[in-house]
């Protein structure tokens, strides 16, 4: 018997469909590089936000296929290349999920390195293993096959997309809500009325399980809500 057959019947329905997307993300190599900790200061300081977002956001997702490493690639050059393990630390702490805006993040990121660089000024100038790169992605939002009006058919959607949807619709979306929410908690509070649901779903930690872990949990918890 599938887990669909298990779902009682209680179904709350939305005047406002649920539309599942994901993004795809055109990688390219931006002006700014750094190959000492001074530079690298210069270049949080000044490159464009979508570096910042890049660096951040986007390699969460790839820490979590990899299992391994910091959760940022700030953290895992300073780490790697700079061989500053406090540094790396300190940037590792660093918790998107504080942050709504990529210009307090990269404020964040840049207090951090100075605070170092302050304590430890011989490390400005020193020449690093490998040249950090900024990045930048162009992001193409995708239209899938799924669309919900009703809880039973949100639940449905969420089984059959990608973590790559997960990660646009529960990770990124809180920079474009500008909320400490994501796409799923907000229709599920807004246009359900699943208060509690939406709150539950905010508070799964996306550092210390992977993201198909983290579909696993939205799915157990939109099920919960049918009963």
């Amino acid at each position: 018997m599938t887990t669909a057959a298990l779902l009682p019947t209680r179904t709350p329905a939305s005047t406002k469909p649920f539309y599942f997307n994901t993004s795809a993300h055109l990688l390219r190599i931006t002006r700014h590089k750094a190959t000492s900790l001074a530079e690298f200061l210069e270049g949080l300081r000044h490159c464009e936000e979508a570096s910042i977002f890049q660096h951040t956001f986007r390699t969460l997702q790839e820490h979590h296929f990899i299992r391994e490493g910091f959760s940022n690639d700030f953290a895992q050059w300073a780490l790697s290349a700079c061989n500053e393990p406090s540094l790396a630390e300190n940037l590792t702490s660093v918790d998107v999920r504080e942050f709504t805006s990529v210009a307090d993040l990269r404020n964040r990121c840049v207090q951090i390195v100075e605070e170092f660089l302050t304590h430890t000024p011989l490390a400005a100038d020193r020449t690093v293993r490998e040249t950090f790169y900024f990045c930048a992605a162009d992001i193409v939002v995708i239209p899938t096959n799924y669309v919900a009006r009703t809880l039973r058919e949100f639940a449905e959607g969420l089984r059959g997309v990608s973590v790559h949807s997960i990660q646009h619709h529960f990770i990124e979306a809180r920079l474009r809500l500008k909320l400490m929410s994501n796409d799923f908690s907000q229709w599920l509070h807004e246009d359900l009325g699943l208060t509690e649901a939406a709150r539950q779903l905010n508070r799964i930690d996306i550092y210390t399980i992977t993201l198909e872990d983290v579909k696993k949990q939205i799915i157990r918890i939109v099920e919960r809500a049918l009963v």
